[in-house]
């Protein structure tokens, strides 16, 4: 039964005094008392473990030799469950190779019997401010740690930056030489998605493979995960070459849901991790976790709509059999038109989807698009409306704001003479001015139920005649430029091409 000498619990630094000598014991817990310390004893390892489970300590005092359980044993209970605790051993003479073993094992430092107290005390207080140093140096590195990854996880809704950001963050902050990030695959089962290995580590890696189903078990039980040498083979497919010599893992939860981990391995001899490096990896996948889920929702997000673009463009191009394909090709035209004017890709995103829907308002024109001659002018009045009900029926569509511009601005003319609101110059959003000439590149080398297609080269004369009326000169004066080059890569990618 573990003995109490301390007064109030308060903020005094706890220390835990294991000896099987109840004279030793009292001597110690008195004068460490009057130090200020809050001291309980134990009179031996096994009682000693019983009162590390119940209360936290900041330093443990064990004898070497002691029943039921030793100072060793004791000190690789400690440095398994709590390896931030310091343990200083005390011995007599014939022992001291074996306390300068322990010390290798992890034990903070070693006293001799019989001891001066004054001594004793003054390697307590070594011992309690290294752990306050250790403590608050891991306090500021996890403040710094979680605002860095914090603030560039924030700033990004890609699933692939989010995890590039977190194991940086595992290299930099836990001094990790792989990072391993394994996410759910939506159907019971875990798949290795990043595999990242710090710029220090010059021999390859490829004999490194982890075992899930051992890391998830693990997890799964809610113990830590923290394992040196060959503690640690058994979470790898095979032994590991080069060796393993420190492995770790924390979950990656999202609402109490297990989502995937992150794993830590060091292969620098030596380099062992210790709880204070598991905790901050904790905080970091804690972080990560969140953002993946956002990601991944984003994602889903980005696909739905994808898909809704794509169908209302198909559903356009439904309603006259000479448009088969007409949206999609003029989007092709306009994204690479978009890149050759040296437009961003979030840019380039909004030119596409804007130029699959800028026909989407001829589902509100009644009228034969398929009747073989022209369209009588009361018939093409009514067909200049369809940027006006383009506009109409996506505006209450929130997610497709971005794309209105482009649909309704589309027909304006460079001199303002354009439809329907008689835009004219740079007033005319530039999405628009280049789907303007996408799609008219694409109309005229397109049959049409009035008129055959026109080749290539007398299409191209007519967007030149027309650059600095019906187009924006330097628009159109780019797309002549690179026009070959945006045919080659369409025939590439299997686009049916006029000559």
């Amino acid at each position: 039964m573990p003995e109490s000498h301390a007064g109030k619990p308060s903020d005094k630094p706890r220390v835990l005094v294991v000896d099987d000598e109840k004279f030793i014991r009292d001597i110690l817990a008195d004068f460490l008392s009057l130090e200020g310390y809050a001291v309980r004893t134990a009179q031996d390892g096994s009682a000693a473990i019983t009162e590390l489970h119940n209360a936290p300590y900041d330093l443990v005092i064990t004898d070497l030799k002691m029943p039921k359980l030793g100072g060793l044993d004791l000190l690789k209970e400690i440095m398994t469950c709590y390896p931030d605790t310091p343990t200083v051993i005390m011995t007599g003479f014939g022992t001291v190779e074996t306390a300068i073993d322990a010390m290798k094992q992890g034990a903070y430092d070693y006293i001799l019997k019989p001891f001066k107290a004054e001594e004793m005390v003054h390697i307590v207080q070594r011992g309690i401010e290294k752990r306050r140093l250790e403590a608050e140096n891991l306090r500021l590195r996890e403040a710094v740690s979680i605002y860095k990854v914090t603030e560039a996880i924030a700033a990004s809704l890609s699933l692939e930056e989010v995890i590039t950001t977190a194991s940086d963050s595992v290299i930099a902050e836990v001094h990790a030489d792989i990072v391993f990030t394994w996410l759910d695959d939506g159907k019971g089962g875990v798949f290795q998605r990043s595999i990242s290995v710090a710029p220090t580590v010059e021999q390859s890696i490829d004999g490194i493979q982890l075992e899930p189903s051992s890391v998830q078990e693990r997890l799964s039980s809610g113990l830590p995960l923290v394992e040196h040498g060959s503690r640690a083979l058994g979470f790898f497919v095979q032994s590991p070459d080069p060796p393993v010599e420190s492995f770790l893992a924390v979950p990656l939860k999202a609402r109490e849901r297990l989502i995937g981990w992150i794993a830590a391995a060091s292969i620098t001899q030596s380099k062992r991790f210790v709880e204070g490096q598991r905790k901050l990896l904790s905080i970091i996948a804690s972080r990560a976790a969140a953002s993946i889920e956002n990601a991944r929702l984003f994602e889903d997000l980005q696909s739905t709509f994808q898909q809704t673009i794509q169908s209302l463009a198909r559903t356009i191009d439904k309603m006259d059999r000479y448009t088969a394909g007409h949206s999609e090709r003029v989007a092709r035209y306009a994204v690479l038109l978009a890149r050759s004017l040296g437009l961003g890709e979030d840019e380039v995103s909004i030119v596409r989807h804007s130029a699959l829907m800028h026909d989407i308002g001829k589902i509100g024109c009644v009228l034969n698009l398929n009747k073989p001659g022209r369209l009588t002018p009361e018939e093409y009045e009514v067909f200049k409306r369809h940027p006006v009900y383009g506009r109409e029926i996506l505006d209450p569509i929130r997610f497709l704001q971005p794309v209105i511009p482009g649909v309704y601005s589309h027909h304006e003319y460079w001199n303002g003479r354009g439809y329907p609101a008689g835009l004219k110059g740079q007033s005319i959003p530039l999405v628009a001015r280049i789907i303007a000439i996408a799609d008219t590149y694409d109309a005229m080398t397109s049959d049409r139920a009035y008129r055959r297609a026109l080749p290539h080269e007398a299409t191209i004369n007519e967007i030149e005649r027309c650059s600095g009326t019906q187009f924006d000169p330097d628009v159109a004066h780019t797309f002549i430029v690179h026009v070959e080059a945006i045919r080659e890569q369409l025939r590439d990618e299997g686009f049916d091409i006029p000559e």
